[in-house]
């Protein structure tokens, strides 16, 4: 089956560009955390090794980029190699992928803090917590502690009076922006999370826009939460 690249409103042009470089660089810094050497150019980065659980092999940062761009550059030898087609322009079809999931990549304005927030983690210990509530109790180390050493991704988490993480975020600083990912609330409440969640960006970033990529019901909570639509994206998952 062939896939329609999707057209974005050129007026959010720039907007997308600056969220997909966030994102990359989030993948990037947590590729780094489990000892893999991503590389970046002017229409993708790329990691030549498989990369963890969730995280893309590739991400496209040009709306320009082709397949040469990233086949050859990442391992499709090891089972599960996936692509973050940041302006939904590739067609992977040929190269043996099959698209795994379209979302839209989201922009706010800065919000304004209006009290209360959540908690930044600063302890191994505390990551420990934000991740087994993340996760529900499965994840295997995804998230290792070497994060906590780059300034520019900071996890942010709720916890109830009785001190348990009930909700989360990783934040991540680049440009102009704060890019939000992994956004998590242990009851399911998004509307609760997204609140929460950008309290503790005006007060920890102030003037800084929000960006980030949800789809589905949680797109809609972003949207209940301020954010606009930007622009869309694709995730290529190969067949091998």
């Amino acid at each position: 089956m062939q896939y329609r690249a999707v057209t974005m409103d050129t007026s959010n042009t720039g907007r997308v560009r600056e969220a997909v470089r966030n994102n990359a660089e989030w993948c990037a810094a947590l590729c780094r955390a489990h000892g893999i050497a991503g590389e970046s150019g002017p229409y993708a980065w790329t990691s030549p090794r498989r990369t963890p659980l969730y995280y893309p092999d590739a991400v496209t940062l040009a709306p320009e980029a082709s397949p040469r761009d990233i086949v050859g550059r990442i391992d499709l030898a090891a089972p599960g190699a996936s692509v973050k087609d940041g302006f939904a322009s590739l067609d992977l079809t040929g190269d043996g992928f099959e698209v795994l999931f379209d979302a839209q990549w989201i922009h706010r304005p800065a919000p304004r803090a209006t009290g209360g927030g959540w908690q930044l983690v600063s302890t191994e210990g505390e990551l420990t917590e934000w991740e087994r509530a993340w996760s529900d109790g499965d994840s295997e180390a995804l998230f290792p502690p070497a994060l906590l050493a780059e300034s520019a991704h900071t996890f942010l988490a709720e916890r109830d009076e009785g001190g348990k993480v009930v909700a989360g975020a990783v934040a991540s600083r680049s440009g102009q922006v704060v890019g939000i990912s992994n956004l998590y609330a242990v009851d399911g409440d998004q509307d609760a999370a997204w609140s929460g969640c950008l309290d503790t960006v005006a007060r920890a970033w102030p003037g800084l826009s929000v960006v980030g990529y949800e789809s589905g019901d949680d797109l809609a909570a972003a949207l209940r939460a301020g954010f606009t639509a930007t622009g869309p994206l694709r995730v290529w998952l190969h067949r091998g």
